[in-house]
């Protein structure tokens, strides 16, 4: 006689699923909580008792989202277990949670399930899924091969430059390599790089590895792939590399001219120090947070400039942050188009679609909303200059470091803004908003065309 078998009648209730978004979100959350708690262990400080729960969760936050803000000196209030867990949650940041998550998965599974490369093409903007794997192989090769060489070149000139001690120059070389190439901007020295300002053997690999960093990943592979033959280079490339170049030169050219006689930065130092010291704070506003000349002593007027770069920041799918260069670059070309009378938006003799322009015009529009609502929420609590909060917040939107020393004396409430500023900046705005959203909401229909009046 036949088995019976027993099935559950009427429909199946399907299981609810995260968005890849939400659950990017969820494991930069997730890492910030567990370098919290890390951090809050005793033997992470060197006095007595552990580290209040608002600094530890400060520093996470700004070591996981690679900014460099911090509310303490790195280089004394913590132990060297202490600095081994910023540099790990500087490491895991940069790489990208989930994108750390499937490096885990290849080794142990040699495989990634549909789901997984969903993820981690959300986290890295892979635009397709069968190149998720490799992405995510490239990205730790990477990784590894140019903080490997920048941290030799360091150690050594530490070693031999200096006098540090083997060990401690290795250290010192490993962390800032680490912490240069994943755009975070901490330093084992209370004065940040400024002891340093004048050394190119120094200045020059941080900034090197600051720039590739801020590339990102997609551009560093196809540059390996094809950089003799710049036909097959995507406008992605194209347009990240003129828009580093551009933004490099210009920001050094007005960093270095404005900055020339102030007493107190670059006004005592002969002119192959002042072009270093120029260029290398140029690189930093790519979002790295690196210091070579006291922020807090430089012209307003620099500082507005600095705003407008930190704002921009680096290239997509890499360690840098901002807007991106593309989004910059698509407002620009939108800009140009419609000066002309042109219909379409060409770029480097392609066409643009509308859902990109939808998406720059959407970035944008959010980033100055959280930059303004939380510039302003910092003047309600605080008696600071607009000049230095504003910098402050774009700083910490762009996950960039760069301060002019408030940082540590803001208010309980001032520092939760900061950290929700480094949050938000490094999941970036689109992201952020998609992984709050349940569900998608298409629509069948198209309402009438109607032109308002503009300008």
């Amino acid at each position: 006689m036949p088995s019976l078998s027993l099935r559950r009648s009427g429909p199946r209730v399907p299981r609810a699923r995260l968005h890849p978004a939400q659950v990017v979100v969820a494991g930069f959350a997730a890492a910030i909580l567990i370098g919290t708690v890390l951090l809050m262990i005793p033997i992470a400080t060197p006095g007595p008792g552990g580290t209040p729960l608002l600094i530890a969760a400060f520093t996470a936050t700004s070591a996981v989202c690679v900014t460099g803000l911090t509310v303490v000196d790195t280089a004394t209030f913590w132990t060297p277990f202490g600095q081994v867990i910023i540099l790990a949650l500087i490491q895991v940041g940069g790489f990208g949670i989930m994108t750390f998550a499937s490096v885990i998965g290849l080794a142990v599974i040699r495989k990634m399930s549909l789901r997984s490369r969903m993820t981690a093409a959300a986290e890295v903007k892979s635009f397709g899924l069968e190149d998720v794997r490799g992405l995510v192989l490239g990205v730790v090769r990477i990784s590894l091969i140019v903080e490997s060489i920048v941290a030799v070149l360091l150690s050594l000139r530490f070693w031999i430059g200096y006098g540090e001690a083997p060990g401690r120059a290795i250290w010192l070389g490993v962390f800032h390599s680490v912490s240069s190439f994943n755009n975070a901007g901490f330093a084992l020295f209370s004065d940040n790089l400024i002891s340093y300002a004048t050394d190119p053997f120094i200045c020059l690999p941080i900034a090197a590895a600051v720039i590739l960093g801020g590339l990102g990943f997609p551009v560093i592979m196809q540059l390996r792939k094809h950089f003799r033959n710049p036909l097959k280079w995507s406008m992605n490339t194209r347009i990240v590399l003129a828009g580093t170049i551009t933004l490099l030169v210009a920001g050094t050219v007005y960093i270095t001219g404005v900055e020339w006689n102030n007493p107190g930065t670059l006004g005592p130092l002969d002119w192959p120090s002042k072009l270093l010291v120029g260029f290398f704070q140029s690189v930093q506003t790519r979002t790295a947070g690196f210091n070579s000349l006291d922020i807090g002593a430089m012209d307003s007027a620099s500082l507005l400039g600095m705003d407008v770069l930190m704002l921009i920041g680096g290239g997509p799918a890499g360690t840098a942050g901002g807007i991106k260069i593309t989004t910059f670059a698509v407002l620009f070309f939108i800009l140009l188009t419609e000066i002309r009378g042109e219909v379409a938006v060409n770029v480097f003799g392609k066409r643009l679609s509308r859902a990109v322009h939808r998406q720059a015009i959407t970035i944008v529009l959010l980033a100055v909303a959280v930059i303004t609502v939380s510039t302003v929420a910092l003047m309600l609590i605080t008696d600071i200059g607009l000049d230095a909060l504003l910098f402050e917040a774009i700083s910490a939107f762009g996950t960039v470091g760069l301060s002019t020393g408030i940082t540590a004396g803001l208010p309980p409430a001032g520092h939760i803004i900061l950290m929700l500023l480094m949050f938000i900046g490094r999941l970036g705005p689109i992201a952020f908003a998609s992984a709050l959203a349940l569900r998608d909401r298409p629509t069948g229909y198209e309402l009438p065309k109607e032109r308002p009046i503009i300008g």
